[in-house]
């Protein structure tokens, strides 16, 4: 009952930051399964930070992977508990959380991009960004901070900013492959997540992750990141 309960819509969407609709579609015998969301802005919207090119393929091709894989492994995970199968339940248990952390992680990353014309790369105002001059002492400090880890970070993975909502500090962490920021303590809800896996930026800026790191910042999403902190630390 306890690895059921891990994979309801509200135990996803908490670890997301998402909300109880984040992503999720439809119900496969009682267990929820995701769809692709849209995306808020056209795949050329983010150039020249990141090319049209690598947006189309990143969202269609390897987030679509991750929905369509954790569906799958949903199914057989049904599959397995009506059989009685532990051994089978527990071998799912690694292709859901990695398919189901990469659909987590990128409806948020997808979330905090923005075109600069719709406000991306407008520095945070208000209560996120004197959290922001508190703990980390200027914005530009907190993303020379979260470049460095970023770059620093080997393999694949991602780079975040978060909010302690029992702290009511900002952190940044790094997670492998495509676990959530929830896995490094489960009072840390994410507020901006950046993709250093290749497929993020290898097209365009082949194996020099430090430049691609160094031009997201200009289609950042502060508003959104902004919002989600306000509603954790009121």
């Amino acid at each position: 009952m306890a690895f059921r309960a891990l994979l309801t819509r509200r135990t996803l969407a908490a670890a997301s930051g998402l909300g109880a609709n984040g992503g999720v579609a439809t119900s496969f015998r009682g267990l929820q399964t995701f769809s692709l969301p849209d995306l808020p802005y056209d795949y050329g919207a983010l150039q020249p930070a990141i090319s049209g090119e690598i947006m189309q393929l990143h969202h269609q091709k390897h987030h679509q992977a991750y929905v369509t894989n954790y569906n799958k492994a949903l199914e057989q995970l049904h599959d397995a508990m009506s059989k009685g199968d532990a051994p089978a339940v527990v071998k799912l248990q690694s292709a859901i959380k990695f398919n189901g952390g990469g659909h987590v992680n990128h409806s948020i990353f997808w979330k905090n991009l923005a075109p600069i014309q719709a406000g991306g790369g407008e520095p945070p105002k208000g209560s996120l960004g004197w959290a922001i001059d508190n703990d980390f002492g200027s914005v530009d400090a907190l993303v020379q901070k979260m470049n460095a880890e970023g770059a620093a970070l080997q393999g694949s993975g991602w780079v975040w900013l978060g909010v302690d909502k029992e702290l009511k500090k900002l952190v940044v962490e790094t997670t492998s492959n495509q676990d959530p920021l929830v896995t490094k303590g489960p009072s840390l809800v994410p507020l901006i997540g950046i993709d250093v896996w290749e497929h993020a930026y290898y097209l365009q800026y082949k194996n020099v992750r430090p430049d691609y790191l160094k031009n997201i910042w200009k289609v950042i999403n502060w508003k959104y990141a902004s919002e989600v902190y306000e509603k954790e630390c009121p």
